[in-house]
């Protein structure tokens, strides 16, 4: 087990040790650094968000590191990259455990690769909060998971309950649905929360189908969605797959009255940028807009110092989606570390519990299942979006917030074909 698990290692997770900084406060700090462990897509599709989150972490362990440390002890970050594959993460998170013997967890991101990792984690008994996966704890019910995103308790359906709230709200309201997803754990979840909304709101489901994750070409897919006539089209997909049908969408002439879901590309600015005009009309599900960031103390200057380093790094310029909630995690850790004044994963897990916390990704607490206690998903519409534009998208103008109703910045373009005109 263990030669298969080294040569996975080598062979298949390039590692990226990052160590200590921040050496200008080392005569505040002693003894071992302070390990935090986890596992990041830093190649392969996963890349975009997982090097947002890479680079929010190495912030927060610069910051943490410049005040002297946690318990007087320097904080060293250990990340491997997974490939983008969830079948090296087990492996991995074997190796920082009882190889690396790190002092706490972090990751991984997303439901697909979170699902595999939780086995090996809770095998050793450790705790860790992974980066926006939904409805992993509904299956394990581990008491030292916590998840950094702001669906809450109920994240199967938070990426489908306020877009159909918002279908049902329109005159004439549609009849008929049709859902679209990747056939992997995140878009298999957020479907199966798709199709009991569809039920809930006593709709039709004239589509249902997914496709193979390895997809490149959706011309096909797509004219077999505009072929079922559907009021309202629902999507579940990754961020290399969401240029593919959008474009495809867009050469056919598919004209729903409402177009949108779970697209997860459509937070990363790049993409945003490089559909310009394309993406308008699309409404889909967000934890963190550009137009929350100002309300939220401490998220406007993190924002601001994460977009010098992107700039200098070439990634994701903005990185609303994925960095606040990275940050967001490290802070969660320092508080439970400095308050319990303990690296023990069972007191960490019990004070985190009954904490509340104040962080860039907002003020929260942890639900008994790890997640948010409360929900914080937003739902935005792209709006009079320009071609090769990256500043439209600093302030939250081309994104309004439609949903929930206490959050709301603008008013949704009904039907879709009306907000691809403009």
């Amino acid at each position: 087990m263990w030669t298969w698990c080294l040569h996975a290692m080598r062979s298949t997770a390039v590692a990226m040790a990052v160590g200590a900084v921040a050496l200008s406060s080392a005569s505040a700090q002693s003894g071992q650094p302070i390990k935090v462990g986890g596992s990041l897509a830093l190649t392969g599709a996963g890349a975009a968000p997982s090097k947002v989150i890479s680079t929010a972490l190495e912030m927060w362990r610069d910051d943490v590191n410049a005040k002297g440390g946690l318990l007087g002890r320097p904080v060293e970050l250990v990340i491997y990259d997974d490939q983008s594959s969830p079948a090296n993460v087990p492996a991995i998170y074997t190796k920082l455990i009882t190889l690396d013997k790190v002092d706490l967890l972090l990751g991984p991101y997303g439901t697909n690769f979170v699902a595999p990792a939780i086995p090996a984690i809770m095998a050793h008994n450790k705790m860790t909060i992974s980066f926006t996966a939904i409805g992993i704890n509904d299956k394990f019910k581990y008491d030292k998971y916590f998840s950094m995103v702001s669906v809450g308790p109920d994240g199967v359906h938070a990426f489908s309950r306020g877009f159909f709230e918002i279908a049902m709200a329109q005159k004439p309201q549609p009849e008929t649905v049709a859902i679209l997803a990747a056939d992997a754990e995140f878009a298999r979840t957020a479907a199966d929360g798709a199709r009991d909304e569809v039920k809930k709101h006593r709709l039709k489901l004239v589509y249902d189908q997914s496709y193979p994750p390895q997809t490149t070409d959706f011309s096909a897919v797509m004219r077999a969605v505009r072929a079922a006539n559907a009021d309202v089209v629902w999507i579940g997909a990754y961020p290399p797959d969401n240029v593919g049908i959008i474009r495809a969408a867009d050469e056919i002439g598919l004209s729903p009255k409402i177009f949108g879901g779970a697209m997860i590309g459509m937070l990363v600015t790049p993409l945003k940028v490089q559909l310009g005009p394309a993406a308008n009309g699309l409404l889909i599900g967000e934890n963190f807009t550009a137009a929350q960031a100002q309300s939220i103390p401490g998220a406007a200057d993190f924002l601001k110092r994460y977009g010098v380093k992107a700039s200098a790094a070439g990634i994701d310029p903005l990185g609303f989606a994925w960095g606040p909630f990275a940050y967001s995690a490290g802070q969660v850790l320092a508080q439970a570390v400095t308050e319990t004044k303990s690296l023990d994963h069972d007191k960490l897990a019990a004070y985190m519990h009954q904490a509340k916390f104040d962080a860039v990704a907002g003020s929260f607490s942890f639900g008994s299942d790890g997640e948010w206690a409360k929900p914080r998903q937003v739902w935005t519409q792209f709006q009079n979006v320009r071609p090769n534009n990256l500043d439209q998208f600093r302030d939250g103008k081309v994104q309004p917030i439609i949903w929930p109703a206490d959050a709301k910045t603008g008013n949704l373009i009904y039907p879709y074909a009306e907000a691809k005109k403009r």
